[in-house]
This record gives structure tokens, sequence and C-alpha cells, in this order.
């Protein structure tokens, strides 16, 4: 279905005279939206701007519910971006907004931490993303269920922005890395689901120690198959995630309707210590200082259908086909009740 098809079809959603859109709902004038699709047959996922976004709707992958919650689903076998083998229905920050004058690659459209030597020049220092959400379905079949990022779904990110100029300077920023993304598993045969969040080493693509490093919020460790119990989160439940980027500092915050199991951390993105307190002499000494930033957040399922040996590659069912891939769970559905991007708060101001 080509996306003027879906633009076309979005009555679907309400009456004839205003078919409901996630832009009736949601503030979407600073993303732009990535969807397992290539209607345009051009090898990569099709991307939806920030200028068509506030009225686009998509039945399958990007849409609002009876309740008013934006819908991301993606399929594990469907188009993918150039640098990954999984697919994706996730926003993506556009600090320009509808600013088309403005790069998407450059500073004015991305955010720097305080330590940048050229902060000065970014669109902001630091940010702040806030979503409540509720994970529909995962996945439930996976050729090797014991790599980390089987049955799983990365719901929130920050991703250091993929610069060759800065690689080739040998300025040790510049290779598109993330030091953050939350995560929610389950398992299929258990009762509740994991949330943790992982810390990447800025470090060359082809570096052996440039690995996901995961902190466990609620429920067991990404490669830990122990049930989660009470510890962990069910299908359907809503839970909150705040991450504030001050200065240099990134505080994120967890939460779910019981504020006894409120969860925090913090990370010093501009050097190696770890969210233990603990020096990490295999991380980049300076962290992520020299890197441009942005916030996503969406469904980026982790079931990714390819065999390579990797952690991140479970090898996952899925035929490319969407009717056949719902039908047989090979899928990842995420519903969010709100997304928010502020400029960055003191620590203990916030939302």
């Amino acid at each position: 279905m080509s996306l003027l098809v879906c633009l076309a079809s979005a009555a679907w959603f309400g009456s004839a005279a205003h078919a409901e859109v996630p832009g009736d709902h949601f503030d979407l004038r600073f993303w732009k939206l990535t969807l397992p699709l290539d209607d345009n047959e051009n090898g990569k996922a099709d991307e939806i701007q920030t200028g068509e976004l506030q009225e686009f709707v998509h039945p399958d992958f990007f849409y609002v519910d009876e309740h008013g919650w934006l819908v991301f689903t993606a399929p594990n076998k469907a188009a993918t971006t150039a640098t990954s083998t999984n697919t994706r229905s996730e926003l993506r920050q556009m600090l320009r907004g509808g600013n088309t004058e403005i790069g998407t690659h450059t500073p004015r459209n991305n955010f720097a931490l305080a330590a940048h030597n050229r902060a000065r020049l970014f669109a902001d220092t630091g940010g702040q993303l806030e979503a409540t959400l509720r994970v529909l379905h995962l996945p439930e079949t996976a050729k090797y269920p014991d790599r980390p990022s089987a049955f799983s779904v990365v719901v929130g990110q920050i991703h250091a922005l993929k610069d060759e100029k800065l690689v080739r300077r040998g300025s040790g920023f510049g290779w598109g890395n993330e030091p953050l993304k939350i995560f929610y598993k389950k398992w299929p045969d258990h009762e509740t689901g994991s949330v943790f969040w992982t810390y990447e080493r800025n470090l060359a693509r082809d570096d052996p120690n440039r690995t996901d490093i995961a902190y466990p919020v609620w429920g067991k460790n990404w490669d830990d198959p122990e049930d989660p119990g009470e510890d962990g989160i069910a299908l359907g439940e809503p839970f909150n995630y705040n991450v504030n980027v001050h200065g240099n500092i990134m505080y994120l915050t967890f939460r779910t309707t019981d504020p006894t199991r409120t969860k925090t951390f913090e990370l010093d993105l501009s050097n190696n210590v770890d969210a233990h307190g603990n020096v990490d002499d295999k991380d980049n000494p300076k962290g992520y200082t020299g890197d441009a930033h942005y916030f996503k957040a969406g469904v980026y399922n982790q079931c990714s259908v390819s065999t390579e040996v990797s952690i991140r590659n479970p090898a996952c069912n899925g035929t490319g086909d969407w009717a056949t891939d719902k039908a047989n769970g090979d899928y990842a559905s995420v519903a969010f009740q709100r997304i928010q991007l502020t400029r960055s708060v003191e620590p203990g101001e916030t939302r």
C-alpha cells in the first residue's frame, strides 16, 4: 500500500468529515517518522518528513487506537534503514522543526553535551524526552533465543550522529553509536517481561569492545532467561520513562502506577565512568563529548531475521508479507499515551 493510499484511506479511523490522525493527539512538529515500508522502491525504509507528519496515518504501522494512544508496529521482516537489520516504526527528533533550510545532520538540528567544544553551535545543549507507554505484542519465535536481543523491542533512544568527517579526522567520535536504548523484553513462556536500558561504548564499529552495557530497571537483565515474576512488567501494563540530559549528565527516571517502584539512574556521558560509578577502561575516555545527538521514540523491533553471528541477530521468523506475519505474530507493537520533548531541566525538576 502506498503512502498516498494510506493518507487517502485515513477515514478508517474516523468520519469522512475528519479522519483521525496521530497528529490530533500528539505534537509531532519536531519529529520525522521511519516506517517498515519501501513504497518508493529505493532499497531503504520510507520516511515521513516533519511537514507531512502532523496529518499522516498508516492503518497498520502508525495510528491512534480507540483510546487515543499512538500505536507503532514493525514486523520482523520488512524494509530497514541502511545501517540496521532491524525494522522500525519510529520517530526521530528534528530540532529544526519545519525549517528545511537547516540540514538534518547539521548542529542546528541536533543537541550536544555541555562539554562539546562547539556546543554553542548546536540547536540545544541536552534535552528531555518523556513517554508513557504499554507494550502490546512481541515476537515469540527465534532460531537463536539465547541471543540477548531476542523477544525484545527498543521504545526510546538517544542516538549519536554518524559523521564520517569526524571519523576520518581520528577524533574518536562520529561512529553513530547509541548512548541510550530503553528495552522491553519478554520471553514467550513468562508471565511478565523486563525493562532495562543499555549504554553502548563509544568505539569504532569494528572494535570488539564496542558493546552494550545493560542496566535492569524492572525484572531481569537482557541475557537472563529466569522469569521476572512480580518484579517484571506485563504486556499491556503502562510505564513511564523520563530522559533528561542536563549539562553532561543523563538522568533517567522510570515509573509505573505504583510510586514505590520508581527507579532512577545517572550517567555522565562525557567520560568513561559507568552508571555504578566505576571507570570503564574499555570505553572512550571522553564518552560522547564530541558527538551530536538526537532522541528517538517508537518501535525499534530487535527480532531481526538475520542469521549472522551477533548478539543483535536472533534469526526471528518472518516472511515479509504483512498479512502472513501479523497472523503468525511475527511483529512488535507498542502504544504510547504520551510522547513529549522539552528542554533539559535541573535535576529534581524532571516532569
